[in-house]
């Protein structure tokens, strides 16, 4: 079988993120219906509709399209866009909170990413911030504002070429068009993020006050914990579900982003925690690295951050592609999408 040369997308003037990280060809199983997403079944939010053997073999094709897509290496392009938006987006809001009468709001917003960041990359970003924000807080509210927009728009529309590989299609979206989105996806489910974390602040608080003011019962101060942190899933899940819903260049109903959304955020749940015992108990990349060990950590963090977003694309571009009275179909494109691979 003659071995296909990579494949480099051009999107305008720039440069695809897989960077000849194209797809391999076709595998053996059923061909992927030519007009790209589901228009009935998961996308007419019949949930019922999918039977378990339908779930299995979205299942099994995911994880074969993970290896086919080449995942692991599109995550580690993903994760290198991510880390160069953290900072500058952590820069602004922190301008953006001094301004709030409210004492140590920043300090609040550090530790609940603390609750999900290694120990050792909380530290690297405590240092890194100290000494960016030494300076008047002014200057870096408009720098922070415009590095923010540059470098966020880049990872979302990365994010975007990403998605693109786990639904197999081409984004013909010129570059304006395709930044504007990103920069739409950026604020929706950033927004919807930091309600999720302005809920894990001042939730605690929050449900004590609400007790004495509608005279609760105990039973809702005790089961409160328990609530806030829901709500606060429920908004992540939610953004996640944005990205998946708008990034894609194919037609699709909000709840059939749902599976996808669920895998991605209870795995990234997960992960954070496993990792937080491994960072504190098994490695030690200062030991290693040296000073560098807090941004090794963050960047390990990231990459399978990004690992999962792209494998929860994968399983609702699978479960869209199983469903036996939906089909697939490109936005802005009345006939059939264009493959990656070009194959018919």
């Amino acid at each position: 079988m003659t071995k296909r040369k990579p494949n480099i997308r051009m999107a305008g003037n720039r440069q695809s993120l897989t960077c000849g990280l194209c797809l391999s060809p076709s595998s053996s199983r059923r061909p992927i219906d030519r007009n790209l997403i589901a228009t009935r079944g998961l996308g007419n939010v019949h949930l019922r509709s999918v039977t378990f053997a339908t779930l299995r073999n979205a299942v099994a094709n995911a994880y074969r399209d993970v290896l086919k897509n080449h995942t692991f290496q599109v995550a580690a392009a993903l994760s290198y866009y991510f880390v160069l938006a953290v900072f500058p987006a952590l820069i602004f809001l922190s301008a953006v909170v001094g301004f709030i009468p409210l004492p140590d709001l920043f300090g609040h917003v550090l530790v609940s990413m603390g609750r999900v960041l290694p120990t050792d990359s909380m530290r690297m970003v405590y240092s890194v911030l100290a000494d960016v924000l030494a300076t008047n807080r002014g200057a870096w509210l408009s720098f922070g504002m415009l590095g923010t927009l540059w470098v966020v728009s880049a990872a979302f529309d990365a994010t975007i070429e990403a998605l693109d590989i786990a639904y197999e299609v081409k984004d013909d979206r010129p570059f304006w068009k395709s930044r504007l989105l990103a920069l739409a996806l950026a604020a929706i489910s950033g927004g919807l993020l930091l309600v999720a974390l302005a809920v894990l602040i001042v939730g605690p608080r929050f449900g004590a006050w609400l007790a004495s003011r509608m005279a609760l019962s105990g039973g809702f101060v005790f089961l409160w914990p328990a609530i806030h942190w829901i709500i606060a899933t429920t908004f992540t899940i939610v953004a996640v579900e944005v990205i998946y819903f708008l990034a894609p260049n194919v037609k699709q109903r909000f709840l059939a982003t749902l599976p996808g959304a669920l895998l991605a955020v209870t795995s990234w749940i997960g992960l954070s925690y496993l990792l937080g015992i491994y960072f504190r108990h098994f490695a030690n990349f200062n030991r290693t690295y040296g000073t560098l060990g807090g941004f090794i950590a963050f960047m390990v963090w990231l990459y399978w951050t990004s690992f999962f977003l792209l494998v929860g694309g994968e399983l609702n571009a699978e479960l869209a592609k199983e469903s036996r009275r939906g089909q697939l179909r490109q936005k802005d494109a009345a006939g059939p999408a264009e493959r990656l691979d070009g194959a018919a």
